[in-house]
């Protein structure tokens, strides 16, 4: 019964910490345009690079990559069992994409997933983040980067830790539905690169 009550205060701590976007949040501290009204109109990382520059967009990273470590480091510490902290970091990382403090309308959940696969196993959060940035580095496309390490991330898990596999699985297909837009737009050849504006 402790064990649950716990599971169930992380779970409700990971989904509301997922919901304070670090984009929005750094955008009004420091006076800048709002990411869910300019450019991509995504409040993310890279929606901020384009908008206000390279410093600020490390703090939307930093504060997105956060919201998914930490409550699964806080339940590593409480020994909650994997299954139980898998579902601990899918709630935030639906926190940060459907946030209940910004009507539901958040971002993509790349930095916030990298948190979580970090925090559940090291060896994979290293793999998939050593993926995204060398389809960064070779493309040039965050997107793209984003899909692949998506689907790395299971495959990876399926290899690394199968105690970890479905619930890679369940982030990856989340991901993936949230850049079908990006998807449409690499095939069609229309999609922006990385420092670059939205076509």
């Amino acid at each position: 019964m402790l064990m649950m009550i716990k599971v169930t205060i992380l779970c409700v701590f990971a989904y509301l910490l997922g919901s304070l976007s670090s984009a929005v949040i750094v955008s009004k501290i420091f006076n800048l345009p709002d990411p869910r009204q300019h450019g991509s109109k995504n409040p993310g990382t890279t929606n901020i690079l384009r908008l206000c520059g390279k410093k600020y967009a490390f703090m939307v990273l930093l504060g997105d990559f956060l919201k998914g470590l930490l409550p699964v480091l806080i339940g590593k510490m409480l020994v909650i069992s994997p299954i139980y902290l898998g579902i601990i970091g899918l709630l935030a990382i639906l926190g940060h994409i459907f946030p209940v403090f910004f009507q539901f309308k958040g971002g993509k959940g790349v930095a916030t997933s990298a948190g979580v696969l970090l925090a559940l196993s090291l060896p994979i959060g290293l793999m998939v983040i050593f993926t995204w940035l060398l389809v960064a580095i070779l493309f040039r496309y965050s997107s793209l980067a984003a899909i692949i390490a998506s689907i790395s991330a299971p495959v990876y898990g399926f290899f690394m830790g199968r105690q970890y596999f479905m619930i890679l699985l369940v982030m990856s297909l989340i991901i993936l539905s949230k850049h079908y837009v990006n998807i449409k737009k690499l095939i069609q050849g229309t999609e922006s690169k990385i420092g670059k504006s939205p076509k």
